[in-house]
């Protein structure tokens, strides 16, 4: 019998070894469990995304983890979206190259990660809401594991996270396009996220404002609500973004000078340089005058703050303005923003880009009417049905009346430099076949070119908006090739100025057609805005025009032949500012006088022309065009080959241009 105190046995000891170890597995899991139940920190938005957010080389030019610290004036902002911020509502009109959308993707990560909810995010259209969510959300749970754990990757068969919803626990992130009036009432959100909002139509599917539509998504959640919203204005009296800043605080942000230390936001009238030398650009201290090198940049905005400079409607809103002088160093220089400055001189929409993009503020378009007296001062000479020179192809437009149909026949050239060829009245009405017979016979007419080719029209655009059973079946008899069938729309606030072609039902002896017809739609507005614009420009004088100085691109050049009652009809229309219901300020276009058909023919063949896809050639292209019909340049003929003639088609008399390719 052995001692009590003897040694255990060696089977004893490996029993008690399992038991030790059995214990040590134990408190590992037992710690680990701790710490999932654990409250996260209590982390800003900017907190966050410096400790959990990672860029991928996909969306960003400046791959590896987020920095604050980068963009510091974006702080207080996302901090705003944070939970323990009393904010409700976070306005943001901005200039471009400011990291304004990668701030509103960190507050997406954030409620992803740390305040989990219902969450819209909502782009101009449904299709930008695709690309995004490929090009920016999609790399934001990739390159950041803390969301990447949260968020399974999109398949087929799992309904709940594809290219426009992702779910997590506790919430689901919608993107959608302001397009969309079924996608922004899919859901209750207590998160929105309204990204380039001036960029959203002025109606969702004619159910009504994009951006009240989806703010009407968050009222239930009441105080605990987070909406963001952010753009580059664009027109002033229309530009969303605007508006919510001037109802806001309009917080600027102040820097101190390097030199005498008066903390100041920035202007753009205070950065100067030497003419024709942008890159000696420097900012000028509204103190004490002193020049300041960019290099100051990075620490004046480390030591910035923002500091209201209005009183609020909404203390639940606050709003921010920030232009492109603060964009950090290797991103947008004082010199670029100069070099823009200087190329944009005697270009209005260079001018407004510039403004807009850059500034960050609105452009103010004044849509008044030229003085058809100085237009008619400003007439030119040269032989009746023929095209000069600059002409490089032709278009028409078609204004359908009561008793006749209308074209004007424009010549189109570089920069959109434009002549007025030929005003023809079609008598008879869209009830009389004889007058869509003529129509007809226009298309295959030919107009000769100073080098003497023979043209014809390239594209016909023709209203619908009077009698459109007879333009759609006219259309079809004579093909969509040559002729646009188009209808206006009002409003600048357009994606493109033209939109389509959409296929639409057309009735056509009294039969009708399912998708019969293609339709194009034209933002009016934009095109008439275009015309007065290029209309009040300076000219080159004779003597100038002598020494070699070329006219401004978008000339229009207006015939002797002209009279005074087309003249009255082109400037008959007027730009003003009017209040709807609601009280928001809308443009609209009014008329002067009761007849308007040259500026509408004008704009029908304006956008023939962007159909055809002139707005968007490449200069090799418009060489191209110079060379087929012997041009140099806009003044003068070159000794290349011979001129090209087109001939009437023998079936229908309707003739393709064969110099269009």
């Amino acid at each position: 019998m052995s001692a009590p105190n003897s040694t255990a046995s060696p089977k004893s000891e490996l029993v008690l070894g399992d038991d030790v170890a059995g214990f040590d597995g134990a408190r590992d899991l037992l710690r680990a469990w701790s710490r999932g139940i654990r409250p996260d920190p209590d982390l800003t938005v900017s907190e966050w995304a410096d400790k959990h957010r990672w860029l991928s080389s996909r969306a960003s030019a400046e791959p590896g983890r987020y920095r604050t610290a980068r963009t510091p004036f974006m702080r207080e902002i996302m901090d705003a979206l944070s939970p323990a911020s009393p904010v409700q509502r976070v306005v943001f009109m901005k200039a471009a190259q400011v990291g304004a959308t990668e701030a509103g993707n960190c507050f997406i990560g954030f409620v992803m990660h740390h305040a989990p909810g219902p969450m819209l995010a909502v782009q101009p259209t449904v299709e930008l809401a695709k690309r995004n969510s490929r090009q920016r959300i999609d790399p934001l749970i990739e390159e950041s594991p803390e969301l990447r754990e949260r968020i399974k990757p999109a398949r087929s068969r799992d309904a709940g996270n594809t290219m426009l919803s992702k779910e997590f626990a506790g919430g689901i992130l919608i993107m959608t396009g302001a397009n969309s009036a079924v996608g922004l009432r899919s859901t209750p959100a207590r998160y929105l996220f309204l990204d380039e909002v001036d960029a959203y139509p002025a109606s969702a599917d004619e159910e009504g404002d994009p951006v009240s539509l989806a703010e009407a998504r968050s009222l239930t959640f009441a105080h605990r609500r987070k909406a963001l919203l952010i753009s580059t204005p664009t027109i002033r009296g229309l530009s969303r973004i605007e508006r919510e800043f001037e109802a806001s605080d309009q917080r600027r942000y102040y820097v101190p000078c390097p030199h005498c230390g008066q903390e100041q936001w920035l202007r753009f009238e205070r950065l100067r340089w030497n003419k024709g030398q942008p890159e000696t650009a420097e900012y000028h201290c509204e103190g004490c005058e002193a020049s300041i090198a960019e290099h100051h940049k990075t620490a004046m905005l480390a030591a910035g703050e923002w500091r209201a400079t209005a009183q609020s409607s909404d203390p639940n809103t606050v709003g921010y303005h920030l232009s492109a002088l603060y964009s950090p160093i290797g991103w947008l220089s004082w010199a670029r923003i100069a070099r823009a400055w200087e190329s944009a001189q005697g270009n209005e929409e260079a001018m407004r880009a510039f403004r807009n993009t850059i500034l960050g503020e609105t452009w103010f378009e004044t849509g008044e009417a030229p003085d058809w007296q100085r237009l008619a001062e400003r007439r030119e000479e040269w032989k009746p049905s023929t095209v000069p020179a600059g002409g490089m192809f032709l278009t028409a437009g078609a204004d359908v009346q009561k008793d006749r149909i209308e074209v004007d026949v424009w010549a189109w050239g570089r920069g959109l430099e434009s002549w007025l060829i030929d005003h023809i009245v079609i008598e008879g009405g869209p009830g009389d076949p004889a007058c869509w017979h003529k129509l007809s016979d226009l298309l295959g007419r030919t107009w000769q070119h100073a080098s003497g080719t023979a043209m014809t029209i390239a594209r016909l655009a023709i209203d619908t908006g009077y009698e459109t059973s007879a333009v759609y079946g006219w259309a079809r008899q004579v093909g969509f090739a040559q002729v646009a069938p188009v209808k206006g729309l009002e409003g600048f606030n357009r994606s493109s100025p033209v939109t389509g072609p959409t296929y639409v039902d057309a009735t056509i002896g009294g039969k009708r057609l399912r998708r019969g017809a293609r339709l194009w739609s034209v933002a009016t507005s934009t095109f008439k805005a275009e015309t007065y614009r290029f209309l009040r420009q300076d000219r080159p004088t004779a003597e100038e025009i002598a020494a070699g100085a070329s006219f401004p691109a978008g000339t229009v050049h207006l015939p002797g032949w002209v009279d005074a009652e087309w003249l009255k009809q082109l400037t008959a229309e007027q730009l003003v500012t009017v209040k709807n219901k609601r009280g928001f300020a809308k443009l609209e276009w009014q008329k002067l006088r009761e007849r308007n058909e040259a500026l509408d023919c004008r704009v029908y063949a304006r956008a023939a022309a962007w159909i055809l896809g002139a707005d968007r050639w490449s200069v090799a292209r418009w060489e191209e065009l110079a060379a087929r019909f012997e041009v140099a340049d806009g003044r003068g003929m070159a000794s290349a080959t011979g001129p090209q003639s087109v001939r009437k088609a023998q079936v229908r008399r309707v003739a393709r241009s064969t110099y269009m390719g």
